[in-house]
């Protein structure tokens, strides 16, 4: 799943981001009030993590600005502004949550999680191939009952993957979803990562279920020979 942190604070952000990421997200930043809309506007974030005081443009005006084009998108009010007059104004603005500073990471962990239950169908939570579950909530993956153990990026890229089951993938696409970049055709990452899934997720199984298309890019399918 994908997260938008917009804080000016640098070190901040830079620790809620860290956080995040060990829990196997995909994280984005931004310091500024129009670039945050514009991001949260433009891009399919699963959950924004907003702060009020950004420069440029205001988390209110942001907040007010996001919640017209993406009526579903939880937004989470992470701020040092703790009146009751604000937190009702986030909360009526369209807000899903409020959570003021200094604050628990564990504690912002947990209502990210609550935030991400509450807003999908169970079925969309938890993405299943064959005998490959992914739980996009929990962050955990299984193959066949065992628990699989991977990097943020890792998991990040399996998502992907999993969310296009039986779709071909090239390696723009990855690129662009996965690492939030334009292709460079000079780099192999793409090719590196998938070999490091192949290795969790296909060896010691009868059934492969990551595979090549020649001159394409990947698909992730349990019905190819």
């Amino acid at each position: 799943m994908r997260i938008l942190i917009a804080e000016d604070d640098a070190s901040l952000a830079s620790f809620v981001r860290r956080g995040l990421e060990a829990e196997h997200y995909a994280v984005d930043t931004t310091a500024d009030g129009e670039q945050a809309r514009a991001m949260a506007s433009e891009f399919d974030f699963d959950l924004v993590v907003l702060d009020l005081g950004l420069p440029r443009m205001d988390g209110v005006s942001v907040l007010r600005s996001v919640r017209t084009r993406k009526p579903s998108m939880p937004i989470l009010v992470l701020t040092g502004r703790t009146r009751v007059e604000e937190r009702v104004q986030c909360l009526d603005l369209g807000a899903d949550d409020f959570l003021g500073k200094p604050f628990s990471f564990s504690e912002l962990s947990a209502r990210i999680r609550a935030l991400l239950r509450r807003s999908r169908l169970p079925v969309e939570s938890v993405l299943t191939v064959e005998d490959l579950k992914l739980d996009r909530v929990e962050r955990r993956v299984e193959r066949a009952g065992q628990r699989v153990e991977l990097t943020s990026k890792e998991f990040a890229l399996l998502e992907y993957m999993m969310r296009n089951a039986g779709r071909r993938v090239t390696r723009a696409m990855i690129i662009e979803h996965v690492w939030n970049l334009s292709f460079d055709t000079c780099t192999n990452v793409v090719d590196v990562y998938v070999n490091y899934l192949r290795r969790k997720i296909d060896d010691g199984s009868a059934l492969r279920l990551i595979h090549t298309i020649r001159g394409v890019g990947y698909e992730l399918s349990g019905n190819r020979k």
